[in-house]
């Protein structure tokens, strides 16, 4: 058997993150299971549809394409990745630092209508698009009946 701490204010976390999505987006602080604190962040997204076609666009500023992992499996797609602080060694003094940092992950469920093995994704100025096209409908048969 095995113990698990009990951390009282995550579900507290928990519970504000959901009934304020907005406000949870920004960089916080998470504690892990073995009282150690990460930091995490987490990309904003828009999610659109054409006629064949769903696209979510992430915004993902200063990061390089082998930083970030995007997979699909049993409906749902995830980008995940990490964003690391630039350390310089330098005389510079930082005043102030807007920049989020460290690793983050976002999941997106995805309809039925689609081709999974023809998802793609493309990287153009900080934002990568993930091009999930849809699979032909079939349209219902038509009997008549007398």
């Amino acid at each position: 058997m095995s113990l698990i701490r009990w951390d009282p204010f995550a579900d507290v976390e928990n519970m504000f993150n959901r009934m304020l999505p907005r406000l949870s987006r920004g960089p916080r602080l998470s504690l892990e299971e073995d009282g150690g604190v990460t930091f995490e962040w987490s990309p904003t997204a828009d999610i659109s549809e054409t006629d064949k076609e769903y696209l979510v666009h992430a915004d993902l500023p200063g990061m390089k394409k082998e930083d970030v992992k995007v997979t699909y499996s049993d409906g749902l797609l995830t980008i995940q990745g990490e964003r690391k602080q630039h350390k310089e060694e330098t005389n510079e003094k930082y005043h102030r630092v807007e920049n989020s940092y460290g690793s983050f992950s976002r999941a997106f469920s995805l309809p039925d209508n689609i081709k999974a093995d023809a998802i793609r994704c493309e990287s153009k100025d900080g934002v990568l698009s993930v091009h999930i096209p849809k699979a032909e409908q079939k349209k219902p048969k038509e009997i008549t009946i007398q």
